[in-house]
């Protein structure tokens, strides 16, 4: 980890943001992937020093090739870590989604990963670098509304697990932050993804689901105000970057520690009729 030299993907706000101004106040060289020049402006405001905010669309072949080649040119070395962060949630019943919709949670969540992963290992490997992929406990654990999320989040758990069999050869680590429910934007751009996703619903599907949209409406807006800062998320991945021996895991937070234990021993039908209780009841 000489050159500390990072690339944060997502870093717009939330979680992205946080790991970006915390690792660049540490003394790390950031380059910020960011949508949008403004947001990048605004990146800098924070953090005038140590940060290089760059365009990217982990979505967008062309902009994660174009993201590369200025990063490239800027370094002196290799690279020595890539923080996987971008994401979006789309909400609402599987029965009533956009097939196009779930297409662009995994294009983003899963896929865009994968994309930006294989973009930037010819300088992980240079530098033995290490990668930090952005789970979730709700890879470990779905409830309903959320499948498309929840399925990306799953699949990461497979993801890290043969990248880090894979690339164990060049010293390249893999780690997976499992973060439980975190105060962050992510609530409510969810929210509004989900109102402009409905407008295509027919009016039946409404009525057949009004019912359970409404408590899961409330249950989100409980757990967007009761989750941890997305400061300790940064923290958790700064401290992973430090480690001489990184984890393959790290769980953030207490629903994070506690539900990845207890979910994956509970019977399956037990185990939906407490998330049932617990996301919708009235």
């Amino acid at each position: 980890m000489q050159a500390r030299t990072v690339v944060v993907t997502g870093t717009s706000s939330g979680i992205g943001r946080a790991i970006a101004l915390r690792l660049a106040a540490r003394g790390y060289r950031v380059f910020a992937g960011v949508r949008r020049r403004e947001e990048g402006d605004a990146l800098l405001r924070d953090a005038p020093i140590g940060l290089s905010p760059v365009i990217l669309d982990v979505a967008d072949a062309a902009w994660i090739a174009a993201a590369r080649a200025e990063i490239a040119g800027s370094l002196d070395g290799g690279l020595s870590a890539l923080v996987n962060n971008a994401g979006l949630t789309v909400v609402g019943p599987l029965e009533l989604l956009p097939i196009e919709a779930l297409r662009r949670q995994f294009e983003v969540n899963l896929f865009g990963q994968i994309a930006v992963t294989q973009a930037f290992l010819p300088q992980l490997r240079e530098a033995r670098g290490r990668i930090i992929l952005m789970g979730s406990i709700l890879g470990k654990l779905s409830i309903p509304f959320v499948a498309p999320y929840a399925a990306t989040k799953f699949g990461l758990e497979a993801v890290a697990d043969s990248l880090a069999v894979e690339l164990a050869e060049w010293g390249i680590a893999v780690s997976l932050i499992e973060a439980g429910n975190v105060a962050t934007p992510i609530w409510g751009k969810s929210k509004d993804l989900g109102y402009e996703l409905a407008q295509s619903w027919p009016e039946k599907g409404w009525e057949l689901y009004r019912g359970q949209l409404e408590s899961f409406q409330a249950y989100a807006e409980r757990e967007g105000r009761s989750g941890i800062a997305a400061e300790r998320v940064a923290a958790v991945v700064e401290r992973s970057l430090q480690a001489r021996r990184p984890r393959s895991r790290y769980a953030v937070g207490w629903d994070s520690r506690l539900l990845g234990r207890i979910a994956p021993l509970l019977p399956a039908r037990l185990r939906q009729r407490i998330v049932r209780r617990v996301v919708l009841s009235r």
